[in-house]
């Protein structure tokens, strides 16, 4: 079963329990999934869809971020499940070991000299954590990395 499919399997499922929060969450990523399939011109692959779907977990931090400022307690509480529901669909979080293991294995692929190379360790670096870890800690855990590294 491909992950669109358990998408749809999971929105049919909130129609005909009524469960308007994950019908809501479900509608918006699928919507989505289907642009991306016209702008593709083919049937969207897993990875694609991870994609999207991380797109949509990042703008779902991002207005809590706001919420939170606006002091909009309801709105936070809202946006907080509607992220939960997300990243269900997403393939675990990799744990901050396993992504410095990668990083440092990325930077010895690239062969990086310095903080100069960040671009290229994450232009490759994030191909292989699509989904499986937040871009800016990626950023930050690089960066350290590049600075401690000597060369």
């Amino acid at each position: 079963m491909t992950l669109k499919d358990k998408i749809i399997r999971d929105m049919k499922a909130a129609q005909k329990g009524g469960d308007k929060l994950k019908l809501n969450v479900t509608r918006l990523p699928l919507s989505e999934i289907k642009y991306k399939e016209k702008e593709l011109g083919k049937e969207a692959e897993d990875q694609e869809i991870t994609e999207v779907l991380s797109s949509a977990v990042r703008r779902r931090k991002e207005a809590i971020e706001k919420f939170q400022m606006d002091a909009r307690d309801d709105l936070v509480e809202k946006e907080k499940a509607e992220l939960e529901l997300i990243k269900n669909y997403l393939p675990p979080k990799l744990s901050e070991q396993e992504l410095i293991l990668l990083i440092d294995k990325t930077i010895n692929e690239v062969k990086a000299e310095g903080s100069k190379d960040l671009g290229k360790v994450m232009k490759v670096l994030m191909s292989k954590v699509k989904g499986r870890a937040d871009g800016k800690e990626v950023n930050i855990l690089v960066c350290s990395r590049l600075e401690s590294t000597s060369f």
